[in-house]
């Protein structure tokens, strides 16, 4: 979506009654979120909760680090 059109936040609040799951990955080459990605998980994931989104979301990634250190990097900086 980052790709195709950006304005992410705004489209998920604009749309969050057609939308089923989410599935995350970074932008560009879908690594780990760092100051490396264009994308603000932290701020997207905050959005999709303040939309009462209850379904699941799903994160595809290619770690250039330690897999498990870097997941659970990405997973505490998705809580909201």
């Amino acid at each position: 979506m980052q790709i195709m059109e950006g304005d992410v936040i705004r489209t998920i609040r604009k749309n969050i009654e057609h939308i089923g799951h989410f599935h995350t990955a970074g932008n560009p080459g879908r690594h780990e979120f760092d100051d490396t990605q264009e994308m603000n998980y932290t701020g997207i994931c905050k959005a999709i909760a303040d939309a009462g989104f209850q379904g699941c979301i799903a994160h595809e990634y290619a770690p250039t680090k330690t897999p498990l250190e870097t997941l659970d990097r990405m997973m505490r900086l998705c809580e909201v």
